[in-house]
């Protein structure tokens, strides 16, 4: 399927998987990209030196172009931009809207940039900025989001930037990625949905319970670091949803130590990057101190399959999906209903 998106990063099918902490590695980025959509890279949970490690083992295992997602906000973002264009890596995405400068760098490298955003104004930034393209996320798509559905967000950003749009949150299926053609996006990205694979990393235990999930029991809480965050509602969840304030204080102070080791930061560059934050978001340094937590509490679960002390990021979609297909099953499924859809709207015309 021919789109804008297909054609600006290099990809078969305009489908994009996201750039989720400690899931997205390159076993999953590189059955991705081998599926012929695009597989993104999750750095921000990793050092500089793992970063670069990982980008050369997806290269060991496809030829397919593929991304790397950053954190624009990150003290070390420069040196994550620096290894990406040696690497010479297709794309770049950001988890929060990159500064020109470092737009103006990677597409002078010939990288392709593709910042997430999850509004209107947003995306007019970035675009006037020099963005190649955005992916949108609406308010069902999972880990941090905003109040806005992708039905609404997705035409207002198409009808307000001249640039490719991927539409992201709620998407799972054939029928999904026609309906956001339909809306004017050039593909769709998906991220719970590619958790949710034999190719993700994820343990076996978290992944059930995920499949177990109904719709009702995909919730949104700001008790993990002080912002609007989609998960599955657990009894941790609804812990610190009901936890002191000092003792959810001392716990995100614990577990940012334990992040800081394995990100390779400095407690210097945490404390940046905690201001950057702070002054971003108008958050209070209590929220910055939470949104520390975060990283290992994802780690917990995603990593070392405890899903009584962690926590499991999640679109709603995780309550409609129910196996775990390869890349290459999902993306062919997928592409295989969207031709069916297109040719049975064609012919009710």
């Amino acid at each position: 399927m021919d789109t804008a998106l297909t054609r600006l990063v290099g990809v078969r099918h305009p489908i994009v998987q996201t750039g989720m902490g400690w899931v997205a590695g390159p076993r999953l980025v590189a059955a991705t990209a081998n599926a012929g959509a695009l597989g993104v890279l999750a750095s921000a949970t990793m050092t500089t030196d793992r970063l670069r490690e990982a980008i050369l083992e997806v290269r060991s295992r496809t030829d397919a172009p593929f991304g790397v997602n950053l954190r624009a906000d990150a003290a070390d973002a420069a040196d994550r931009v620096r290894v990406i264009v040696e690497e010479g890596v297709r794309v770049a995405s950001f988890a929060l809207a990159p500064s020109p400068g470092l737009i103006a760098e990677l597409k002078e490298a010939g990288v392709v940039v593709i910042p997430s955003i999850g509004a209107r104004r947003h995306a007019e930034k970035v675009a006037a900025w020099g963005a190649d393209a955005v992916i949108v996320q609406g308010g069902e798509g999972g880990g941090h989001t905003g109040e806005v559905a992708t039905t609404v967000l997705l035409p207002q950003v198409v009808d307000a930037v001249g640039i490719p749009v991927v539409a992201a949150g709620g998407f799972f299926d054939g029928r999904g990625l026609v309906a956001a053609l339909a809306y004017g996006a050039a593909g769709v990205a998906m991220g719970t949905r590619f958790l949710l694979t034999s190719d993700s990393t994820v343990p076996d235990a978290v992944k059930a319970r995920y499949l177990a999930a109904t719709v009702k029991d995909v919730t949104v809480t700001t008790a993990v670091d002080g912002l609007p965050h989609r998960m599955l509602r657990t009894d941790l969840v609804a812990a610190l949803e009901h936890s002191g304030r000092a003792r959810a204080l001392f716990q995100a102070v614990r577990r940012a130590a334990g992040f800081r080791k394995l990100s390779g930061l400095t407690w210097r560059g945490m404390v940046r990057d905690g201001l950057a934050l702070k002054h971003g978001k108008e958050l209070s340094w209590s929220q910055v101190l939470l949104a520390a937590n975060t990283p290992m509490l994802l780690k917990s679960a995603m990593v070392d399959g405890r899903t009584d002390l962690g926590v499991m990021a999640s679109g709603q979609v995780a309550g409609v999906i129910d196996d775990l297909p390869s890349c290459a099953e999902l993306v062919e499924r997928i592409m295989k209903e969207a031709d069916q859809v297109r040719a049975r709207l064609a012919t009710t015309r």
